[in-house]
């Protein structure tokens, strides 16, 4: 009886009261550079972990220009070229200000960078930084984003 139960929740009760998770956009910005495609990476305001730039999805945008608004506010890109469709998704668990963690998707939109700008909305709050895939693979703590860095 209590198997029973318990494939009950998990199959039927458990997806009616349980909230799908929330979703957010995130900009996979690269270049070519010296040496070969760089990744840019730029650290979180709370922990100083290195992350793709990113945020919620916006009205009157598509994801992918949300993704790129979030690059220019968080990173200053000043331009780039989005992908119409993501190239890959990843969870991650984000900690709210009360100490609650809510459970994210993320979409991840390619953004081939043309320029940047010095000055942008969180220049004073981030810094920025140009890797090779396979180190900004190793900075990243998501292991689905770490997969996506390796594959470029």
């Amino acid at each position: 009886m209590n198997k029973a139960l318990s494939q009950i929740w998990t199959s039927v009760l458990q997806p009616l009261v349980t909230r799908p998770n929330r979703l957010q956009v995130a900009a996979l910005c690269h270049r070519e550079g010296k040496k070969g495609r760089e990744i840019l990476l730029v650290t979180s305001r709370d922990t100083g972990r290195w992350i793709l730039p990113k945020g919620w999805p916006m009205k009157d945008k598509t994801c992918g220009e949300a993704a790129l608004q979030e690059a220019w506010e968080e990173a200053g890109v000043k331009s780039a070229t989005v992908s119409d469709d993501p190239i890959g998704t990843y969870s991650y668990d984000k900690r709210l200000d009360n100490g609650a963690v809510e459970p994210l998707d993320m979409l991840v939109y390619s953004a081939d960078v043309h320029d940047l700008s010095e000055d942008y909305p969180e220049c004073h709050q981030r810094k920025r930084k140009w890797f090779s895939p396979e180190d900004a693979a190793d900075k990243v703590n998501e292991p689905q984003l770490k997969q996506i860095l390796r594959a470029l």
